[in-house]
């Protein structure tokens, strides 16, 4: 069931809230739980309920093998942490990587192994690392309760479930346990639906908006046309302002549903495109998953602790793997490299220059000019994510820095296609770089786990984020309202999210 749907809005949602609403007055919180467990297994199922009896499966053994876990006095737990690891990474192997894995093989090999069709689970690198995570703390001794009912919301809350935020059990078990929080209110819901809405309008107006010239750029390098720098870069660039404005809509509404039911989830997405070096880009771009890999990768690799050279063989496995991660195929692992090697670069600057650009405290220009540099970066490398093989990622990017043989005229009938390109990119460029994020516009009520935004009074940002900033009042009944029912209006064919694939 996507977000974005009409099944979703007027009849899952409302349904969900409505029974909610009522359990929330029982003294027991248990029925509450449990109907929010059963409501994301539904919301789970919708599109195939084939796998659902994986989804289940895969809780039910981390439960159990986390219920031993976390009593230190079981035996050989270490043991039985590694066996439950292995296991959770062939699930996840089988499912999303045996195919590439023998498609690689054949080709180095020269064999013929045939897998078949394989389904891939929705939403399963998210939910299998997140139970890895929870294993992992419970054999540290860091998971202090372990329920049944808070244990499948946990993996299940539908909210977060099949694109994220990878949700660490600190979070929200906590939030699960209070006997206050679940009391449906005006308030919460006030401000759910506000993120809930502006979330949607980014997806379904802004994402999809841009996302035909996009695909057009890289329908035409997939099939052998001719390109040139200009509608190169037209592609590359709307795919990135998609890819943002897709995953961002997602963070937006996850934070918003969770706050219906007042459950505040950690923040995901940061304006990443804002960000000044790539260091800086990691920490604004999908937060929880570049807390799971140097929390549970890199830092068990060895981190920085074992000089200069260590530290980026780290960083360098850590991203190639990062990259493997969201998707089989080479192009991820070469996005994923060439990321390792910018953060490489990034570092072996500031240990030579004993300096790092910053968004505070240095000159206006070079903060554009750090702006600027790291959106090139990841816009080019954001080429190898979306192509189908390395050959067009490679046929797109000479085209975009002009290698010998890449230019060519472009027909008539393709800048007709295009002709609305250059002006959309630029407005969703305004949004980007110039206005507040949604983070930013709420946060007054504290919109998401551990965030609270005051915007200065000095600097123009500060000015009209103040300005802009979210209040419950007439007036912004009405303009998110009118957002609220554009969105509706733009519902003009079935869209899933980017990282619903990974």
């Amino acid at each position: 069931m996507l977000f974005n749907s009409y099944i979703f809005i007027l009849g899952f949602l409302p349904v969900c809230l409505l029974v909610a609403s009522g359990l929330a007055r029982l003294p027991n919180r248990g029925p509450y739980l449990w109907w929010l467990v059963i409501s994301s297994v539904i919301f789970y199922s919708w599109q195939d309920i084939r796998l659902t009896s994986l989804f289940l499966v895969s809780i039910a053994f981390n439960y159990v093998v986390a219920a031993r876990l976390v009593r230190p006095e079981s035996g050989y737990r270490f043991q039985i942490l590694t066996l439950a690891v292995i296991a959770n990474l062939l699930f996840i192997g089988y499912f999303k990587y045996l195919g590439f894995f023998a498609s690689s093989a054949n080709l180095a090999l020269g064999t013929h192994w045939d897998v078949g069709k394989i389904v891939l689970p929705l939403g399963i690198s998210f939910y299998t690392f997140q139970q890895i995570a929870y294993l992992v703390d419970a054999w540290r001794g860091e998971v202090t309760e372990h329920k049944l009912v808070n244990y499948c919301l946990f993996v299940a809350f539908f909210p977060q479930l099949i694109a994220g935020p990878i949700v660490h059990h600190r979070d929200v078990l906590a939030q699960f346990s209070s006997r206050t929080r679940f009391r449906l209110n005006a308030a919460d819901i006030g401000v759910g639906m506000t993120m809930f809405t502006i979330g949607l309008f980014k997806k379904v107006v802004l994402a999809d908006g841009i996302a035909p010239f996009a695909s057009i750029v890289f329908g035409l390098a997939r099939d052998g046309g001719e390109l040139n720098g200009s509608v190169a870069w037209i592609g590359a660039v709307a795919y990135s302002l998609q890819l943002y404005f897709d995953f961002s809509g997602y963070s937006d509404m996850a934070l918003g549903l969770g706050r219906l039911f007042s459950i505040r989830l950690p923040i995901n997405f940061d304006s990443p495109y804002k960000a000044v070096n790539i260091v800086d880009f990691w920490r604004r771009w999908h937060i929880t998953l570049s807390d799971f890999l140097r929390d549970y990768l890199y830092i068990p690799l060895g981190g920085n602790r074992h000089g200069t050279a260590r530290r980026y063989a780290n960083l360098m496995a850590t991203m190639l793997l990062g990259g493997l991660w969201h998707g089989a195929g080479w192009t991820f692992v070469i996005w994923g490299g060439l990321h390792g090697l910018f953060l490489v670069m990034n570092h072996g600057w500031d240990s030579i220059f004993k300096t790092r650009l910053c968004s505070t405290g240095v000159a206006n220009w070079r903060v554009w000019f750090g702006r600027v540099v790291t959106f090139v970066a990841v816009t080019s490398a954001w080429v190898f994510f979306r192509a189908e093989n390395t050959t067009v990622a490679l046929k797109l990017l000479g085209a975009m820095y002009g290698f010998p043989g890449t230019s060519a005229e472009i027909s008539d009938a393709l800048w007709n296609k295009l002709r609305d390109a250059p002006g959309c990119i630029a407005a969703c460029m305004v949004i980007v770089w110039l206005l507040p994020n949604t983070q930013q516009l709420m946060g007054r009520v504290r919109p998401a786990l551990r965030y609270r935004y005051r915007p200065d009074s000095v600097s123009w940002e500060g000015r009209l984020a103040r300005l802009l900033q979210w209040r419950p009042a007439s007036a912004a009944a009405v303009w998110y309202g009118g957002m609220f029912v554009v969105a509706l209006c733009s519902f003009s064919r079935v869209s899933e999210f980017i990282y619903f694939n990974f």
